[in-house]
């Protein structure tokens, strides 16, 4: 009789993960044109801990665009532009044998309309993805992770447009023929389901120019898989060994009670989040959600060839794992809406901690796709103190990293086919929500405090050398 593995494959991805735009910095060199984080606020007068980047209006982007005095943490980040040749060397002494970050669309095509792409922001990529591949590293990169030209927001409401698709299209092809004998792994859209806490930032359409923000919200999400499905045929073309990847943000909803209204309630607020998911590892539209859009008022215009493009699916299922919320019958009244469970420890800035829950949705994601999964971020944001040695002693990061390793060998076990695991991120960088450094997730501590100041010196922390003997043994030895 067959059996399950009962440890990590011997080709098993072992990564870090960062983006572009919250670590490259640089953010007018090499002709590079504003992108949609450019012109996230830092600000420490409001509650950190509960920001997230939600609705823009075009005030909103007028303004931060004018101001001279607030702090724009990501259009300076790590430098990593400047600096990643020796930060590479240092993240592949871990033994690292993947590496995963985005490129800044905005470097490629400054306004995102043109018809031809910026060479010397291509040159950069040249340069980087050589980089990764001779540190004896994999390269897995993601396409839009945040980065969309602000000018697509300005000028065309963002995804709300189709004709973002062909931008966005031309976009890749441009990537897929430069990289085609570099790149196996692609993302083509960074946690592709998060249209409510990084809206504006994902989407790119200005709140106060559509009626019905909720309905743009799903018109622009729907032009956005148009847009991968077209891609992925588009790389298949180019290279048939190309593996083209979807990504979600573990968004799985468990039920607060066993209520069965509560039970139910969670089951259809779920399947908003598979339904990103299921259009592009199935090929076609769920039929929850046409119920969803009419519960809601939402009208969503197809294109006469989008059932048509939906067929060209995804090869692998990948997802950011985090936290797990619970919802019942009450809190699902407003769409996709959930909360954390209060019976769970949390992180300083209030994420529940559940190792169990990444088993729980491996085998869900498994269950429902039966392809290949890559768990492509998994980290704990967290105060990290240097002490008087100079040394940074994480043994909470250690702690959590462990416990969520474990549930993913008994996940492979349990018969799920496991790619890689990505730790998020293994170098300091720029927080995503919050623009703050402050919430430091990295292996690697960058010098640099929330007001851009320090030395942007690197230092290799306690977690760091558990990571190191973490590969070295496959996983084995999580002591």
């Amino acid at each position: 009789m067959k059996k399950n593995p009962n440890k990590f494959p011997e080709n098993f991805l072992w990564g870090g993960a960062i983006a572009a735009n919250q670590a490259e910095g640089a953010y007018l060199e090499g002709g590079k044109g504003l992108c949609a984080a450019d012109i996230n606020l830092f600000n420490d007068k409001v509650d950190i801990k509960k920001r997230s980047n939600h609705e823009l209006t075009s005030e909103d982007i007028r303004l931060a665009l004018e101001d001279k005095v607030g702090q724009y943490p990501k259009r300076t980040a790590i430098d990593f532009y400047h600096r990643y040749p020796e930060d590479l060397k240092m993240l592949a002494e871990t033994g690292m044998n993947s590496f995963r970050t985005s490129i800044n669309w905005a470097r490629i095509f400054p306004n995102g309309d043109e018809s031809e792409p910026n060479e010397e922001g291509l040159k950069f990529y040249d340069n980087l993805i050589d980089e990764i591949i001779k540190n004896g590293m994999e390269p897995l990169i993601t396409v839009s992770h945040y980065e969309m030209p602000l000018h697509l927001a300005t000028k065309y409401n963002g995804w709300y447009n189709r004709k973002t698709i062909d931008f966005f299209v031309r976009y890749c092809e441009v990537l897929f023929k430069r990289y085609k004998d570099k790149v196996k792994y692609w993302i083509l859209v960074n946690q592709i389901n998060l249209i409510s806490f990084e809206s504006f930032n994902h989407l790119g359409i200005p709140a106060d120019r559509v009626e019905n923000l909720l309905e743009a919200k799903y018109q622009g999400a729907h032009n956005e898989l148009v847009a991968c499905a077209r891609a992925t045929k588009i790389a298949k073309e180019i290279n048939p060994a190309m593996q083209i990847g979807m990504m979600l943000f573990d968004a799985i909803a468990h039920p607060a009670t066993c209520n069965p209204e509560d039970v139910l309630a969670t089951v259809k607020r779920n399947q908003m989040e598979y339904y990103f998911s299921d259009i592009l590892m199935r090929g076609k539209y769920p039929n929850y959600a046409y119920r969803f859009f009419e519960e809601n008022n939402i009208t969503i215009q197809f294109g006469e060839n989008d059932e048509e493009d939906f067929k060209n699916t995804a090869d692998f299922f990948s997802f950011s794992y985090y936290y797990t919320r619970i919802a019942d019958a009450e809190s699902v009244k407003e769409p996709v809406f959930s909360k954390l469970n209060p019976e769970l420890e949390a992180s300083d800035w209030g994420w529940s901690i559940d190792p169990l829950g990444l088993r729980t949705a491996l085998n869900v994601y498994y269950d429902r796709y039966q392809k290949p999964i890559m768990i492509t971020e998994n980290g704990i944001g967290a105060y990290d103190k240097i002490d008087d040695n100079g040394e940074i002693h994480d043994h909470y990061r250690i702690d959590y990293l462990k416990r969520h390793i474990e549930q993913v060998k008994e996940a492979i076990k349990d018969g799920v086919e496991v790619l890689g695991y990505y730790l998020w991120g293994p170098i300091d960088i720029v927080s995503c929500s919050s623009s703050e450094m402050s919430k430091r997730y990295g292996f690697i501590y960058v010098d640099k405090d929330d007001y851009g100041n320090g030395t942007l010196e690197r230092k290799k922390k306690d977690s760091f050398y558990w990571y190191q003997k973490v590969i070295v043994t496959n996983g084995e030895d999580l002591g």
